[in-house]
Formats: C-alpha cells, structure tokens, sequence
C-alpha cells in the first residue's frame, strides 16, 4: 500500500502519524482559527501530520431543532480563511452529490459521513473530484465490506481513498470499536483512521442530542494505535462544554496535547 499525499506537508499512509483533527462543527471563524493554530503548533512540534477538520453543516443531529452549522458557504469561508492562514489541508463532510463539487474547491479530503457510506451517487461524486476521499465504516457495517464503498469510489478512476473505523452499533445508545475492523479494512489495501472521540459518542444517548464519554477516548486510541493506523481523527474544542456538537466526546487543548504525545509513542514503537 503506497501513502495518499493529501498536500505537501501530509501524506496518509506513509509511516508517519497524521491527525484529522478540529471541532465537530465550523460554529465561527474564531473557534476555527483558534482549534487551527493550537493544532498545527502542537502537531509540528510532535512531527505528526495535520489535517484540519471541521464540519459546515451537522445534517445528521439527533433533533431539529439542534443547531446545524453556518451552512456551506460561510462554512468554507471558515475553513478556507485556516487553509490560508495556516498552509493545512482540509477535511469537511458532504451529505448529497450537490455539494461536493462547492466543498471540493476548498477541501482536500472530502468526508462521507458513516450513515452515507452506502450512497452509491455520493461516493463516485466525491471519487470524481479527484480529492481524497475519506470514508466513515457505518455503525451497522461489517468492516470487510466497506469494499464495496472503496469499489464506488474507484469505479471513477480516483485511487485515493481511505477508510475510518468510529464504532459499531451494540445495543441501543451504545457503541463499541471491534479492534481486528482496523486490520480487516488495512487488508483491503487502503490507509485506515480511527476516529476516537465519535467512538466513544452515546448516539441519542440524551434523548434530543448524543451523550458520550470523553474517558475511553485515549485508552481506545493507543489501543488502536498498537493494532496499525495511518491517521488518528479528533474532535478537539477550546471548551467541550460549550461546544454546538459533539461536546461530550470531544477533547480540549490539554488532553488532546497528552492524546496526541501518547499515541505517537505507541505509533512509532509499533511500526
């Protein structure tokens, strides 16, 4: 398996660590630049990759009244201005084939969301862009057949595709990683990313918003880090508690600092 170059500074797949990481949702330039600047200060000092990571629309809340995003054009507005400031790529989720070739323009990694990863139009629009696609192992899927989503992709030409584990459903409100899915999808010949903080989200688990729980976050992640990834995917949040999405699960600063210096010692002692 040769390492997808996501830019310059990043390629997955190539033996050194990168991190997806940001806030679960673009909620304002300022949260944005500020997630941006810490991450690519910390992430060069521990020599690991960074992708910055941020949604412009949550289309998949658990209510509807639950704040969504600022929508797709001041959303990429959000990320384009850290693409700019900070010279990082960008990582950001489509949910419908309208909008990939706008969020291509500006992403360089597109997302496809775990409950889309079926979306046979969605995936092979995102696969025509030509950008890295990233795609999310559904909570209900099998991890050997996320072949059939890395198929889709292919069937456009486009090679550079990856694959993310974030949990399988057990029970109600409930997720649980099922380590050997890390090697399962390895096997199918693309980089793989653990994404730990939705691994530990509860979905629903608050009856109008998803519960989690911030304290499995690193013992997962150094567990998947000693089993083989390529790229580690976080939501970190100057304050999870105010967060607009994601807040339980997601990590602030300091905890993402001893995350990130964890698991890279796990990384690099394993390969």
């Amino acid at each position: 398996m040769s390492g997808i170059k996501v830019s310059d500074n990043v390629v997955i797949g190539s033996g050194r660590l990168v991190l997806l990481g940001g806030p679960c949702m673009a909620e304002s330039q300022e949260v944005c630049l500020e997630v941006a600047g810490f991450l690519t200060e910390l992430c060069a000092k521990l020599d690991i990759g960074y992708v910055f990571k941020a949604s412009y629309d949550k289309a998949n809340r658990s209510a509807a009244g639950s704040v969504r995003g600022p929508g797709m054009e001041k959303g990429l507005e959000f990320l384009a201005e850290v693409k700019s400031r900070y010279n990082v790529p960008i990582v950001t989720d489509v949910h419908e084939t309208i909008e990939v070739a706008r969020a291509a323009e500006v992403a360089d990694i597109l997302q496809i969301p775990a409950f889309l990863c079926r979306q046979t139009d969605l995936l092979q629009a995102a696969g025509n862009t030509g950008k890295v696609v990233n795609i999310k192992k559904g909570q209900f899927m099998a991890p050997e057949d996320m072949k059939g989503a890395v198929d889709k992709v292919k069937t456009t030409g486009n090679e550079k595709v990856m694959l993310c584990e974030r949990g399988s459903s057990f029970g109600y409100h409930n997720l649980v990683v099922d380590m050997r899915g890390l090697a399962v999808m390895r096997s199918l010949g693309v980089p793989v990313v653990f994404d730990a903080t939705h691994s530990v989200q509860l979905p629903g688990g608050l009856g109008n918003a998803s519960g989690g729980q911030r304290e499995f976050v690193r013992p997962l992640a150094r567990a998947a880090a000693a089993v083989g990834i390529d790229a580690l995917f976080c939501e970190i949040h100057p304050n999870p508690a105010k967060a607009f999405s994601d807040g339980p699960n997601s990590l602030d600063f300091k905890l993402a600092e001893e995350l990130l210096t964890e698991v890279k010692a796990i990384f690099e002692l394993t390969r």
